[in-house]
């Protein structure tokens, strides 16, 4: 009984942590695309190329944070009942 709380407290505790790397993305979001606007304040005729640049860039860093969702979500609903399992 006690194995099966320390695996599920500690599985709680890892997608916890695993959850910590969505503020990386949401940072660098918010940063790229201030930047953006930045840009096309200072050059409006630039807008397409400076918006399409921006959004691929920012696909590409959200998926940091639906990685860490990823786990998140493995490690409170798979892990735990591989391990409780074989006890």
């Amino acid at each position: 009984m006690l194995e099966k709380a320390i695996i599920l407290g500690c599985s709680a505790i890892g997608a916890g942590l695993a959850m910590i790397a969505g503020i990386g993305p949401g940072i660098g979001e918010g940063y790229a695309v201030g930047k953006a606007c930045e840009a096309i304040g200072r050059q409006p005729e630039s807008k397409g190329d400076v918006t399409s640049t921006m959004l691929l860039g920012c696909a590409v860093a959200e998926t940091t944070g639906i990685y860490g969702f990823i786990v998140a979500l493995l490690l409170m609903f798979v892990t735990p009942n591989m391990f409780i399992g074989k006890l």
